[in-house]
């Protein structure tokens, strides 16, 4: 009998605390906490088998979807620094995913309420841990995209983050992933996401971003600095002549987009450039 495993077991006895089932050499605890179906003694019944809180085999009536060698998607229930993350998997005992098994940085660590795609492993000592899968195991199990996909808005989940990028499995279970050129900040793991496609690759996996389109962007570029403009009495030391860095410095955009949103603000009648400012019309 091992831990993360089902077995077919016989009740043999009954305890004020619950039952002890028995393969034949060896017996298990089954806690009147972890039994959910009336129980007579001499039937066999099946069990999910696990280490309770004190290190002891322990069995359960609830079996879980996520096993050893099984995958599912369990819910993030706990944060502990210094230790990982805990999963719930039906039982009334959660699930450790350690934090050798997480982002390096604790700021992404999934949160309470993300999902991760697991299965169950036991240690040196048969106590059961969380591993969320890899990429070659999200990779065996999606599904392809087609062209249409293209310019589509999707939902899913991120399942690795890595330096250049973040790669999710979208609700339909088609692989994505993002750049980091698309996106303004870094999703964590287990974070619920929604982007665009902005490619569809042969392997049937797709590119997404998560900035807004064009249209969205310029709009947002030109609120920013026309708030910023008129928050300093409607005039500014900025103008299409400014340097990169200093509109990068001051708008944390690019030179490129800070020159099209001020065009679209010159086009609009809203304000006007002399000398290298930029002024508000009144």
């Amino acid at each position: 009998m091992e831990a993360g495993t089902t077995a077919i077991l016989e009740v043999v006895r009954e305890a004020p605390f619950g039952y002890f089932l028995s393969d034949g050499e060896n017996d298990v605890l089954l806690h009147h906490l972890e039994a959910n179906k009336s129980i007579e003694l001499n039937q066999k019944i099946e069990v999910f088998l696990y280490q309770d809180h004190q290190g002891r085999l322990s069995a359960s009536q609830t079996i879980p979807s996520v096993q050893v060698g099984k995958y599912d998607w369990v819910e993030v229930v706990g944060v502990k620094k210094g230790l990982g993350v805990f999963i719930d998997i039906g039982l009334k005992k959660d699930i450790l995913v350690s934090l050798d098994d997480l982002p390096d940085s604790m700021e992404l660590w999934p949160k309470e309420g993300d999902k991760l795609f697991c299965t169950l492993v036991r240690n040196n000592k048969n106590r059961l841990f969380g591993l969320p899968a890899t990429d070659e195991v999200m990779r065996k199990q999606a599904k392809p995209a087609d062209k249409s996909y293209l310019n589509r808005s999707v939902d899913g989940t991120v399942f690795r983050v890595l330096l250049v990028g973040s790669s999710i499995v979208t609700d339909e279970g088609i692989i994505g992933f993002i750049h980091e050129s698309e996106r303004t900040e870094e999703p964590h793991l287990g974070e619920k996401i929604t982007g665009r496609v902005i490619a569809v690759k042969e392997d049937g996996t797709i590119n997404l971003s998560l900035l807004p389109r064009i249209h969205e962007r310029l709009d947002q570029d030109a609120l920013l600095i026309y708030d910023y403009l008129m928050g300093r009495g409607g005039t500014m030391p900025y103008s299409d002549k400014s340097q990169p860095e200093d509109i990068k410095k001051r708008f944390n955009m690019s030179k490129g987009s800070f020159k099209r949103a001020l065009g679209k603000l010159l086009k609009e009648g809203k304000v006007y450039q002399e000398d290298g400012w930029t002024h508000a019309k009144k």
